[in-house]
């Protein structure tokens, strides 16, 4: 039995955690491990630094919140890891040639390095849609939240029978392979088949080689039509993939894909383009027909047209609200209106409670009336 010296330290050993819940927001996180998947794919691990339980649902994204040269940016990254581990959570990186993000977390993220993160959200997880049956598919990185559903199955002993068929280049680019390894070992229900593009020399191979077709897919499962199928990776793999499905009359109501839409960048162009051409239509509209958008915060306020966006009005008066998809997927772009009705039409990046506290996202939110914002 141990032996403590003091009552204070029996008390501070005895006494529970003042453990929070994570919800979708901002929120600073300190890394505190980076693992080396493969040749160019590394997984950051993040913690709070107050324990913060990380409850999501597999298969779901975050939002990182960089200052890369001196400007900020945003980047969406699903979770590697699963909420069966409650008080961390993983990203798992490739690096992308010529990838600005990517290239920075490789060459710059080391343990102890703190970063704010936006979320958890994401429509595309295995909480909202369960089955008995599932059909894993991914290619290369896609992998990521397909895995994080593998690993909550796993841990939790959830009576779900799981095939999972992944893509990758070369066996050398195989990501958790030897964790894919262990739980297809340990599970009577769970299948695992692995498919390279291409062989390398000195690395041995026993695993389908090609592409997936409708070949393999019969051979690898055959009972494919009866499970509910998740899919991640590479816009054209995913395309051949539904076509694949399609071609073979699978309820695509049955299917689920990742998609995190446009690119940062290509956000705050579009954003840019389009507040210039609502103000040249504003500036030849009747001023009868406009509505007033004021952001309390900076004091400033704007007249647009109906139909414009929250954020576009922001936009026009320089204030920029951070925005990653520009979608209402991330929920990075989330402001509350104090004032004033609204009209939202998001895609699941905004919880049902901060919707009733009165919070919009601004990238997909356009002003019924006269609305003010904090910001």
């Amino acid at each position: 039995m141990a032996n403590f010296s003091n009552a204070s330290a029996t008390a501070d050993y005895l006494a529970p955690v003042n453990t929070q819940t994570w919800v979708n927001g901002r929120h600073n996180v300190r890394c505190v491990k980076i693992i080396h998947e493969t040749w160019d794919v590394k997984t950051f691990c993040f913690m709070a630094q107050q324990p913060v339980m990380f409850f999501f649902k597999p298969g779901q994204f975050v939002t990182l919140e960089l200052e890369i040269e001196g400007k900020q940016v945003m980047r969406s990254y699903t979770i590697s890891s699963s909420p069966s581990v409650p008080y961390s959570f993983s990203i798992t990186v490739k690096r992308v040639p010529g990838g600005e993000v990517s290239n920075w977390l490789h060459d710059n993220m080391s343990v102890g390095d703190e970063l704010a993160v936006h979320g958890p959200v994401g429509q595309f997880n295995c909480i909202d849609f369960p089955a008995d049956k599932v059909l894993l598919l991914s290619g290369g990185v896609g992998i990521t939240p397909v895995m994080s559903m593998a690993r909550w199955w796993f841990d939790t002993n959830a009576d779900v029978d799981v095939t999972f068929i992944h893509s990758a280049r070369s066996p050398r680019d195989v990501i958790y392979s030897r964790e894919l390894d262990h739980m297809a070992a340990r599970l009577d229900n769970f299948g695992l088949y692995l498919i390279v593009e291409r062989m390398e020399n000195g690395l041995p191979w026993q695993g389908y080689r090609g592409y997936l077709d409708a070949a393999k897919l019969d051979m690898i499962s055959p009972d494919f039509m009866e499970r509910e199928i998740y899919c991640c990776g590479p816009a054209p793999y995913m395309n051949a993939v539904k076509t694949l499905l399609q071609a073979r009359g699978f309820d695509m109501k049955r299917y689920h894909e990742e998609s995190f839409g446009a690119t940062p960048v290509e956000v705050v162009e579009e954003a840019i383009e389009q507040a210039e051409v609502a103000q040249a239509e504003a500036e030849a509209f009747d001023q009868t027909d406009l509505l007033r958008v004021e952001f309390s915060g900076s004091g400033k306020s704007i007249q647009i047209m109906a139909g414009e966006t929250l954020h576009n009005a922001a936009a026009r008066l320089d204030l920029m609200i951070p925005k990653a998809c520009g979608m209402g997927i991330c929920g990075t772009c989330k402001v509350l209106v104090k004032g004033g009705e609204t009209q939202m039409d998001h895609n699941g990046g905004i919880t049902d409670d901060d919707v009733e506290a009165g919070y919009v996202l601004s990238c997909c939110t356009v002003p019924k009336t006269d609305v003010v914002i904090e910001f």
